[in-house]
């Protein structure tokens, strides 16, 4: 027997097709119609070999705190890969790219 759960993403558009607000839900994990200012969602499409995305993020979503988001998903995609992949050395070259990215964006004031 296998288990189902849903996750739901919301978006309120303006007149021109720009999210204005993002609201998203997962019961199983405690999340009930939670703001965001942004998201980020890749897809593996297995038959065709790529992978799709949907990237959005809200007019409030100000530009340090872009920055911030990008650097913290490359870091969890870092994380991610590794234990996917079980490849330690090519994971240490990404965090050292994460490192000079959160540098030169001067995250770590």
């Amino acid at each position: 027997m296998s288990k189902q759960t849903e996750i739901k993403v919301n978006v309120s558009l303006d007149e021109n097709n720009i999210p204005e607000d993002i609201r998203w839900t997962a019961k199983d994990g405690g999340v009930e119609n939670e703001r965001a200012k942004a998201m980020l969602l890749s897809l593996w499409d297995g038959k065709a070999q790529e992978t799709l995305r949907i990237d959005l993020w809200t007019k409030e979503m100000p530009v340090d705190e872009m920055k911030q988001f990008f650097h913290q998903t490359l870091v969890a995609m870092t994380d991610t890969f590794e234990r996917a992949t079980d490849d330690k050395k090519m994971s240490d070259t990404m965090r050292d790219f994460c490192a000079y990215f959160a540098e030169k964006l001067e995250l770590h004031k």
